[in-house]
């Protein structure tokens, strides 16, 4: 969830640090800081609050230097203020570090070191490691020797940058297992270090990113790689393709809004070199799926969380309706907890945007230690996700900046419906000329999703009118319930409005004693085969005085004589129709987020990227 940006080389390093910061803005943070070696000595500036305040305080306080570590923290341990922000300097002042992730065993730390006389500035348990560092540092050696030692003292998930004065062309950088990336980027006699590449994408795009327990000593000249033992380690370098461009807001007010309308285009990528149109067939070429795993395979497990599961259960009616597979979909939280069933048999298929999120990963560990085969669908390249999984989709989403995650969701879902028809044509689950139609169909998909942006005066007109409720019930059912969550929780996560997402036919069962003229009614009652059924959900919600607004396909007279406000959408193949019914709910959110002064890209409590329990 925190922020990391370094640098080391000839220019200065303050207003790179701070820029990479302001880039990294969306993983959520509560306090902010920069550390830059100033005339032999280290000086820090950070401040409870948005970048803002920092960049204020440094405006008032300059800094220059040609070394220097940036943070924004989300906090762990300890309150939110000044003291407790990052970065992290010793009592000697000597070190200085930032850190994402937690000391699992910082409390055992902080007792041994106060009996050798530290004394703790602050509450956090990253002060533990600065101390740790200066503790092994007195002994003399390097401080890559000293971070070594140090660090392999640490329990849980850790990503550390950290420099030390009296080697004053130096960074260290190391990731502990999955409390999210580390980046080293490559530069002209410069070098640059980040937790996300946003960060570093406007310096270079020449990327290496580190593998748990690795150790990176970073001078301007370039990098030395190790592992915590101490080992020679090689790692990839990647030429990333995405545009600086296009982490830029543009014509829009915020990215959220941005990234809805970029849909059609990330569609269309992410179909693009995938989907042979007039062949009926699919390449999935970093899959590694080959005809005997598929013919083979007894069942898939999706493992997920938040926006990223409610894309496992769309994917799970479409790849057991095309594929004729059997899908189970779980949280990623509960799975690693649930001691799961999983066999050799099965490939656990791993969906997440960022490729970080810790509950995402430590569920594909689980699957793995069980034999199963490891699949992942995600955006972010380079990421954990994408390297210990046997085979990815990539979504070719391109950065995705806004906390809220809409178009990594659609262009999820496309990953999946592509898997669906790869292993269909495998195991031969259908004709060719089923297969030729399931394909065919994804070329639709940018131009109906075109048109309903098109529309968006007609949603933002919409939530102008709904703006003042406080509560909310959304409704679908098949593959449309998972859409009803997912616009539930895109209206509670970005308006503070309490939604909830209901199978349909569950109303009956509970939901239906809240509904009145305070907490209107989202259905989601297109003319697919459960049309009737979504009728009469509309009519009870009617009855008990609730008010309803409908998602109808254009020209549905009978559902506009039914329900109060209608949102209409282009009719869609029914296993794609989802794609199409999510995005006039995301942009219903959005408006309604912007009306009530919402921070849009930054809802409160949340982050990008989860990369702590």
């Amino acid at each position: 969830m925190c922020g990391i940006v370094g640098y080391v080389g000839p220019r200065d390093a303050t207003p790179i640090i701070l820029e990479g910061l302001r880039r990294l803005e969306y993983r959520g943070y509560d306090s902010a800081g920069i550390a830059v070696l100033q005339e032999g000595n280290i000086e820090i500036r950070r401040d409870a609050g948005k970048l803002d305040a920092l960049e204020t305080m440094v405006h008032t306080q300059p800094l220059n230097g040609h070394l220097g570590i940036g943070h924004t923290r989300w906090a762990t341990h300890g309150k939110v203020n000044q003291t407790n922000a990052h970065p992290h300097i010793g009592m000697t002042g000597n070190v200085v570090v930032v850190h994402n992730g937690i000391v699992e065993n910082f409390l055992d730390l902080k007792a041994e070191l106060e009996d050798e006389g530290v004394e703790f500035k602050s509450e956090t348990d990253t002060e533990t490691i600065v101390h740790l560092l200066e503790r092994h540092l007195s002994t003399g050696i390097s401080l890559e020797e000293a971070a070594r030692q140090a660090f392999a003292q640490l329990r849980g998930a850790q990503a550390i940058v950290a420099f030390n004065r009296q080697q004053p062309d130096e960074l260290i950088a190391c990731r502990i297992g999955n409390a999210g990336g580390v980046a080293i980027g490559i530069g002209e006699d410069e070098m640059f270090v980040a937790s996300d590449i946003p960060a570093i994408l406007m310096h270079t795009r020449r990327v290496v990113f580190l593998e748990s327990r690795q150790i990176a000593t970073i001078s301007q000249d370039g990098y030395v790689l190790r592992d915590l033992n101490g080992q020679a380690a090689q790692a990839d370098v990647h030429n990333l393709p995405w545009d600086p461009v296009s982490a830029e807001k543009g014509e829009f007010k915020h990215f959220m809004q941005k990234e809805i309308f970029e849909q059609p285009r990330a569609l269309t990528d992410t179909l693009r070199g995938r989907a042979d149109f007039a062949a009926g067939t699919v390449d999935l070429p970093q899959l590694n799926l080959t005809p005997e795993l598929a013919t083979s395979l007894s069942r898939i497990v999706t493992v997920a969380c938040g926006t990223s599961y409610y894309s496992g259960l769309v994917g799970k009616t479409i790849i057991e309706h095309i594929a004729r597979v059997p899908v189970d979909v779980q949280i990623g939280s509960e799975f690693r907890y649930a001691d799961p069933l999983v066999d050799p048999s099965m490939a656990a298929l791993a969906i997440t945007q960022s490729g970080e999120t810790v509950d995402t990963l430590a569920a594909m560990e689980e699957a793995r230690s069980k034999g199963a085969t490891l699949w992942s669908i995600v955006n972010q390249i380079g990421s954990q996700a994408m390297r210990i999984a046997d085979g990815f989709i990539s979504m070719l989403a391109g950065p995705e900046i806004g906390v809220a995650s809409t178009k990594a969701f659609t262009t999820s879902i496309v990953c999946q419906y592509l898997l669906a028809c790869k292993i269909a044509e495998l195991r031969g689950s259908r004709s060719s000329e089923e297969l030729r139609q399931f394909v065919s169909d994804l070329a639709l998909l940018p131009d109906l999703a075109g048109s309903v942006l098109d529309r968006d005066q007609e949603y933002q007109e919409l939530a102008h009118q709904f703006t003042h409720y406080e509560n909310f019930l959304y409704l679908g059912r098949g593959p449309n319930y998972p859409i009803a969550l997912e616009g539930a929780l895109k209206l509670k996560e970005i308006s503070y409005i309490h939604a909830e997402g209901y199978p349909a036919g569950e109303m009956k069962h509970g939901p239906i004693a809240l509904i009145d003229e305070d907490m209107p009614v989202l259905a989601i009652a297109v003319q697919d085969h459960v049309y009737d059924k979504m009728l009469s959900q509309v009519e009870q919600a009617k009855a008990r005085g609730g008010i309803v607004l409908a998602l109808a396909n254009e020209g549905d007279l009978t559902i506009a004589n039914k329900a109060d406000h209608v949102i209409y959408v282009p009719k869609a193949p029914p296993m794609l129709a989802p794609i199409i019914n999510v995005l006039p709910l995301q942009l219903f959110a959005y408006h309604i987020a912007v009306r009530r002064g919402a921070d849009v890209d930054q809802p409160r409590n949340l982050a990008k990227s989860v990369t702590v329990e």
